[in-house]
C-alpha cells in the first residue's frame, strides 16, 4: 500500500539555485568593490628591492666597453713597381725607422735610369763645349776692342800732330781733312765694337743662364731617377711593429700597392661604440677613465666619428697619464666618459622600475614601510648607476626600485615582512 511522502522544504528544493545566486551576488559585490576602490597587492618584502632617495653628487657619464688599439696604424705602399727579390723583415718584428723590410728589382727602371745618366753626361759635355766657345768668342771680341782702342789712340795723336803741322804750314788742309776723316771713322768703328762687346756680354750671360737651367734640370732628373731606384727598397717609415706583410718572393708588386701595416706601439688608444643618444654631447677633449684593479687611469676623447651605424657611433680615447701594466692590443676595458662636472642632485639607484614605468611613476613607502603607494615622478639625467629625480621625491624617502615585473599595475603594495 502506498505511503505518503513528506513534503520537502523550499530550501531543500531550491538550495542549488540559492547557492548560485549567492555566489553571483558575492562576485558582483567584489567587482564593484575593486572598481570603486584602490587596487592593492600583497607581496613579500624579499621579492622587491627598496632603496633610499639621497641628495648626493651626480656625475653625468656614459659607461661602455672599449678595445685597446695602437695609437697609429701605418699602411705600407710601394712607391715603384717591381718584383720582390728579398724579404728582410718578418711579420710581428719590431722595427726602427729606416729598417729594411724588403728589396725589389725592376730591370725596366734600371734601363731608364741608365738612359737618364747618359743624357746627363751629354748635357754636361755640351754645356762645357758651348761655354768654351762663348769664352773664346768673348776673348776674341776683347782683343779686337783692345786693338781698335790702340789704333784710335794712335790716330788721335797723328791728327793732333797734323793740326800743329797745318798751323805751321807744313801740311796742307787737304791732308788734315784726310786725317780727320780717318780718325772720325775709327772712333765710330771703335764705339760700335765696344757696343757689340757689351751686347755680347749680355747675350753670353743669358745663354749661360739658360744652359745652366737646362743642366740643372738634367741633374735633378738624374737625382730623381736615383731616388726611384732607392724606392725599390721598402723601409719602415716609423718605429713600430710589422703587423702583417702580404707579399712573397718573386711576386710582382704594382706601384702604390698596399703590402702591409706597421702599428706604432709607443702609445695606445681605446676605441668604443656609444649610443647615438650621446652624439651631440661627446666632443674631442672630454675627460674619461678606465678603472682596473681599483686604480683609475685617466683618458681623454681624441676623435669622434660622427657617422652613425646601427644606432651607434665610434669614439677614440688616448691615455693622458699612466697606463695599466698589462695593457695589450685587443684587450677590453670598461670606459667611463664624463659628460660634465659633478653636481648635487636628488638621486636614486638604477632599477627595473624605469623599464616598467617609463620613469613616470614609482612606488614610495610610507614611514612604517608596510605600504608602498604609486607616486608620479620626473626623471632627469641618468648614468650607469643613478637616476636624477627632478620632482616627486625628497631626500630620505624610500622607494621600490626592483621587482616591477611581478607587480602589475596596482595602486598600492601591502608589504609582508
Amino acid at each position: 500500500m502506498d505511503k505518503p511522502l513528506p513534503k520537502r522544504s523550499v530550501w531543500v528544493r531550491y538550495r542549488l539555485y540559492l547557492w548560485a545566486i549567492t555566489a553571483f551576488c558575492a562576485f558582483i559585490v567584489f567587482v564593484i568593490y575593486n572598481l570603486s576602490g584602490v587596487k592593492k597587492l600583497r607581496i613579500d618584502a624579499n621579492k622587491i628591492g627598496v632603496a633610499e632617495v639621497e641628495q648626493a653628487k651626480f656625475l653625468d657619464y656614459v659607461d661602455a666597453e672599449g678595445i685597446v688599439q695602437p695609437i697609429l696604424t701605418i699602411k705600407l705602399n710601394v712607391l715603384e713597381a717591381g718584383m720582390v727579390q728579398q724579404l728582410v723583415a718578418e711579420e710581428g718584428a719590431m722595427l726602427r725607422k729606416g729598417d729594411t723590410i724588403l728589396v725589389m728589382n725592376n730591370p725596366e727602371l734600371t734601363r731608364i735610369i741608365e738612359e737618364q745618366e747618359d743624357e746627363w753626361q751629354k748635357q754636361r759635355i755640351l754645356y762645357q763645349e758651348r761655354r768654351l766657345e762663348m769664352d773664346q768668342k768673348t776673348i776674341l771680341l776683347k782683343q779686337q776692342t783692345l786693338q781698335a782702342e790702340f789704333e784710335l789712340n794712335r790716330l788721335a795723336k797723328d791728327f793732333q800732330l797734323g793740326e800743329e803741322e797745318f798751323k805751321m804750314g807744313v801740311k796742307s788742309k787737304a791732308q788734315l781733312e784726310v786725317q780727320r776723316e780717318e780718325y772720325t771713322f775709327k772712333a765710330r768703328s771703335t764705339a760700335l765694337l765696344m757696343d757689340g762687346l757689351r751686347q755680347d756680354s749680355s747675350a753670353t750671360c743669358l745663354r749661360r743662364e739658360l744652359m745652366e737651367n737646362d743642366l740643372d734640370r738634367a741633374r735633378k732628373n738624374r737625382l730623381h731617377a736615383g731616388n726611384r731606384l732607392d724606392n725599390l727598397v721598402v723601409r719602415a717609415p716609423m718605429d713600430g711593429q710589422l703587423s702583417f706583410l702580404n707579399v712573397t718572393l718573386g711576386q710582382r708588386v704594382g706601384q702604390a700597392e698596399n703590402i702591409g701595416e706597421i702599428k706604432v706601439m709607443d702609445n695606445y688608444k681605446i676605441n668604443t661604440l656609444l649610443s647615438e643618444y650621446y652624439i651631440d654631447r661627446i666632443m674631442v677633449g672630454l675627460p674619461a677613465s678606465v678603472t682596473y684593479q681599483g686604480v683609475k687611469y685617466p683618458l681623454k676623447v681624441s676623435k669622434v666619428v660622427p657617422e652613425v651605424k646601427d644606432r651607434q657611433f665610434k669614439v677614440d680615447m688616448v691615455f693622458t697619464g699612466a697606463k695599466p701594466e698589462n695593457v695589450r692590443i685587443g684587450k677590453s676595458y670598461r670606459v667611463q666618459v664624463e659628460l660634465g662636472l659633478p653636481e648635487t642632485a636628488i638621486v636614486i639607484p638604477r632599477g627595473d622600475f624605469y623599464q616598467s614605468t617609463g620613469g613616470h611613476w614609482i612606488y614610495k613607502l610610507n614611514e612604517s614601510g608596510s605600504k608602498a603607494i604609486r607616486t608620479p615622478i620626473t626623471v632627469g639625467r641618468q648614468n650607469p648607476v643613478q637616476y636624477e629625480i627632478l620632482s616627486g621625491l625628497s631626500a630620505g624617502d624610500k622607494v621600490v626600485v626592483n621587482g616591477y615585473t611581478r607587480l602589475g599595475d596596482v595602486e598600492e603594495l601591502v608589504i609582508n615582512e
